[in-house]
């Protein structure tokens, strides 16, 4: 089982540059689980080592009652 880095931190510059590779929409940081949250495609892309992971095939995906990121 992969470990999360709870303390991972993403550059808001970067987060304002990236988009959802589907959807083409705006994507959430979410701190607490190292990923980037898609809410439009519930979808959620990995953050390893600070760097996004913006595989499609990488991606959880997320339950529609959980798309938006965690506080």
């Amino acid at each position: 089982m992969k470990e999360i880095a709870r303390d991972a931190k993403l550059d808001p510059r970067l987060l304002e540059l990236m988009a959802c590779p589907l959807t083409k929409g705006p994507l959430t940081w979410d701190p607490a689980a190292a990923e980037l949250i898609s809410t439009v495609a519930k979808l959620a892309y990995p953050v390893r080592d600070g760097i996004p992971i913006m595989l499609p095939s990488e991606a959880r995906p997320l339950a529609a009652e959980s798309a938006e990121p965690r506080s």
